[in-house]
């Protein structure tokens, strides 16, 4: 292992992690020496061995974090930042490089949000690809934000005079998908009146947005990888080409690699599309951005950071969001509108301190205040969880599907959840 310093004094710089005891701090007597005012003398202690590596911190001053999280013992895996005052360690196996990209000091890239180091290595990329004009591939989870990375990418990019289409492959009929994105002429089929232009057409010199490109089906695959390859599309019941100028952008929930694998998704397609890549960080992984992202949604909703309490503030940054920041924001929409007093009645939110479901429910879990946080926060979460599930699922008349359209979750992790509460339907 090798430990890479990220930011801080000394960014730039690696250390070699040998089997044994490593003292990090500002002290020179430590065995990694730190030149930042913010670090201890002796900051923290890396215990490196064939089982991994077990940081403790023996007591510093301003503590130390992983991931956002501040700890006192810890095993590391790799690949984890640590926090040392302003200096930012990140553990890489070794062969590995370390590509220590340069931080953002955006905290924002269009409708994007976020402080985190995720967030801004996201923006440090989306900075750099969106001056260029190669196609890019959007990667993430429901609610990630994929479609306010495409229009940021537009945004900031040389064409953003010109016009921003979005096709939604998921919500477009197969039958209707080729005149969708290509167009077609008049008489091509029942119902065709009259010539119409496709997508690809309408953003000629501008960006065309493919969301949930993983949805197209296979045997309209072959036309798209011709008009990403040549820059030409044909009208359905046309003859000839038309040429047309635009930038592809593509999103998608799914796991392409893994479609292609399974022979649903062309590979050469996939590696078109896939020109540059980002991969947008679930909201679990990022918790630290939270206030700023609820401070965001207020501000557009017209209302300042004071219309939450930090006790809601709280319990909406412990709980793990598996529908990322679109169920954060529907969340704290609905807080807004129906005040905090209807807290109870939002099956999304857990209640004041109050049992997360009735009082005879023999496995309602009240906030045991009293528990260390870690178990206190689990019991919590579990609890949400299971009512949310419970509620949502009555909603929804028990079909899985519109369950997970409803609460803007992907419909696997969806039945993940469901069996692990027992609550597990044959109906999708």
């Amino acid at each position: 292992m090798r430990l890479a310093v990220l930011t801080g004094p000394d960014a730039g710089r690696t250390y070699p992690l040998f089997p044994g005891s490593h003292r990090i701090g500002s002290s020179e007597s430590a065995d990694i020496v730190l030149p930042d005012r913010a670090v201890s003398r002796q900051h923290l202690i890396l215990e490196v061995s064939e089982d991994g590596v077990r940081a403790v911190d023996p007591g510093s001053r301003n503590g130390s974090y992983c991931e956002g999280m501040r700890f006192s013992e810890l095993q590391v895996r790799p690949g984890a930042v640590l926090t040392l005052g302003t200096t930012e360690l990140k553990l890489v196996p070794e062969g590995e490089k370390s590509r220590a990209m340069p931080l953002s000091s955006r905290h924002s890239f269009g409708g994007l949000v976020g402080n985190s180091r995720r967030m801004r290595e996201v923006f440090t990329l989306l900075e750099r690809l969106a001056a260029g004009e190669s196609d890019v591939l959007i990667q993430g989870e429901t609610g990630t934000g994929k479609e306010l990375c495409a229009e940021a990418i537009h945004a900031h990019s040389p064409r953003s005079k010109g016009p921003f289409v979005i096709a939604d492959l998921a919500g477009i009929a197969p039958s209707l998908l080729e005149s969708e994105l290509f167009g077609h002429v008049k008489g091509a089929f029942t119902g065709a009146n009259s010539d119409r232009a496709g997508a690809f057409e309408r953003a000629h010199g501008g960006t065309l947005f493919l969301d949930e490109v993983g949805e197209l089906p296979l045997e309209v695959q072959p036309r798209l990888l011709r008009a990403l390859e040549r820059r030409q599309v044909k009208r359905v019941g046309a003859n000839d080409y038309r040429t047309v100028n635009v930038r592809v952008v593509a999103a998608t929930h799914q796991d392409l690699e893994g479609a292609v694998k399974a022979g649903r998704f062309r590979g050469d397609l996939f590696h078109r599309l896939a020109v540059l890549r980002v991969v947008l960080p679930p909201l679990r992984e990022h918790l630290e951005d939270i206030p700023l992202l609820i401070d965001t949604v207020l501000s557009r909703l017209g209302r300042p950071p004071s219309a939450l309490s930090d006790q809601t503030r709280a319990l909406l940054a412990q709980y793990p969001w598996p529908g990322n920041v679109r169920e954060l924001r529907n969340v704290v929409d609905r807080v807004v509108n129906l005040g905090e007093e209807a807290l109870p009645d939002i099956p999304d939110v857990p209640a004041h301190g109050r049992p997360m479901a009735s009082d005879d429910d023999e496995n309602t879990v009240p906030m045991a205040l009293d528990l260390p946080f870690k178990e206190a926060k689990e019991r919590l979460i579990e609890g949400f969880e299971r009512d949310y599930l419970r509620t949502l699922l009555e909603r929804c008349e028990g079909n899985v599907s519109r369950a997970s359209r409803e609460a803007g979750i992907d419909r696997v992790y969806l039945r993940k959840l469901l069996r692990k509460h027992g609550l597990d339907t044959s109906s999708s």
